[in-house]
């Protein structure tokens, strides 16, 4: 019986990570208690009272991208390529969302995710930190001689 030993690159480490993350942030905000006002969970829209640990503003719909995400980092954290393309283009995404978030009106139809100021910025924190991630556990690694592996 032989045996087989994958050693996964940092940037595989990190979507593997943050997908697991968005998968336990997309099931706490379907348990009570976790998430506040449960009893106000709508499927999507800025009606939605529910936040997740009192500070997030959730919708089920909400909370399916999140579970959506975390298969996709989980997924992409196979190969070194897609686990960065996860990093950087997930970061690219959650720039967009903060952006949006930034300029919808969050008491009007468009704000359908729903998002709220402590989603804004918890986006832009998202985006810099895996665009971050992605770019610099990507790089070769450069011996302390200057010369790249």
């Amino acid at each position: 019986m032989s045996s087989t030993t994958t050693t996964r690159t940092p940037v595989q480490t990190a979507a593997l990570a943050l997908g697991v993350v968005f998968l336990l942030v997309g099931v706490a905000g379907f348990i009570p208690g976790v998430t506040t006002d449960y009893d106000a969970l709508s499927f999507a829209g800025h009606h939605s009272e529910a936040e997740l640990l009192g500070i997030f503003q959730v919708s089920v719909l909400h909370n399916i991208v999140h579970l959506l995400f975390g298969v996709a980092g989980v997924a992409l954290a196979r190969a070194a390529n897609t686990a960065r393309a996860y990093l950087i283009g997930g970061g690219a995404v959650y720039l967009v969302l903060w952006l949006y978030g930034l300029l919808i009106d969050h008491d009007s139809a468009a704000n359908f995710v729903p998002v709220d100021n402590a989603d804004n910025w918890l986006h832009l924190g998202l985006a810099v930190g895996m665009i971050a991630l992605g770019v610099a556990l990507s790089r070769p690694a450069t011996p302390r001689d200057g010369h790249r592996v």
